[in-house]
């Protein structure tokens, strides 16, 4: 473009730093940025919004913040996306509290509240064990009409299913369709995993069944679950018939499929039948974990095939 004589506007300059800061080179955005000033442009909400996006990608939410603060001085109101941008970095680093104090910051100002904004506090929540505070959250929104959507719902019946509190999460389930919210495999996944491991695989099957029913496709989370509930039952004829299904719906079995249904032979001492399907995986071109090699040491061990 230089060579062209072709000056680049602040658009293409944006372009450019948000290259940069995909890349976690946002020390390059700050160059870009003083090359803005120098052309005599003014940064744009979406400038900075992008080196604050940088920032947090790093991982550096305090810089991040500090530009904000940085930005207000200078006349640039944060919009919401700024200030999502800071929540969510702030709950990947853990710092939960201080979102929160955000969020209540940004309520009393002109900003359009939205349930994205949400839905990150409660995940973070959910992933600090404080399912309860969690909740209360999901239902001040509510009493704000703000409807939580199918990535809310996901991130209480996770926390709900991580406490084993699957009743719980099976009343948000029905809460779901009743307010027109659609479950998606996650939603559906998250269930039949809890509760094939809490032993209660009738139930879990049911979820599966009912996923059919509603036209959502199971993946292969949702039938590696199946399979090691199978498995931890010793009902591995059903295990393997649910691997076969899985395969003929065209979802192709991964290693972890693979190490799930080893580890159920192995368990009950058929060896040759966890070495069958070893082998089976290195015909079809897989490589085989360390987690199949130590499965398959300790259950030749177990056989004394030392």
């Amino acid at each position: 473009m230089g060579f062209f004589g072709i000056t680049p506007n602040v658009y293409t300059l944006n372009v450019l730093i948000n290259c940069y800061c995909h890349l976690n080179r946002v020390n390059f955005g700050f160059s870009v940025l003083a090359t803005i000033l120098k052309l005599g442009y003014q940064p744009t909400h979406i400038t900075l919004t992008t080196l604050v996006k940088g920032l947090c990608l790093e991982g550096n939410v305090v810089g991040a913040v500090r530009l904000v603060e940085e930005m207000e001085k200078k006349g640039y109101e944060p919009n919401v996306i700024t200030c999502g941008t800071i929540v969510n970095g702030l709950c990947k680093i853990g710092q939960t509290g201080v979102a929160i104090r955000l969020l209540r910051k940004l309520e009393k100002g002109n900003f359009e509240q939205n349930v994205v904004l949400y839905s990150m506090v409660i995940d973070s929540l959910c992933r600090d064990r404080l399912v309860t505070e969690a909740l209360n959250l999901l239902s001040e929104i509510m009493s704000k009409g703000i409807q939580p959507d199918v990535v809310t719902y996901n991130s209480l019946v996770q926390g709900l299913c991580n406490f084993g509190q699957w009743r719980e999460a099976t009343t948000l389930l029905n809460e779901m369709g009743q307010r027109k919210v659609m479950p998606d495999v996650q939603t559906s996944n998250i269930l039949v995993d809890t509760l094939c491991k809490e032993g209660m695989l009738t139930e879990g099957k049911k979820v599966f069944d009912v996923m059919i029913q509603r036209g959502i496709d199971p993946n292969i989370v949702t039938y590696c679950s199946l399979i090691d509930g199978y498995c931890l039952q010793n009902r591995l004829d059903e295990a393997v018939k649910t691997f076969n299904m899985m395969v003929e719906k065209g979802c192709s079995p991964d290693v972890v499929s693979y190490n799930i249904l080893i580890n159920g032979y192995c368990k009950r001492k058929k060896i040759d039948e966890a070495m069958h399907l070893f082998h089976e995986m290195s015909n079809k071109g897989m490589i085989p974990n360390v987690v199949t090699y130590n499965t398959l040491i300790g259950g030749l061990c177990r056989v004394k095939r030392v």
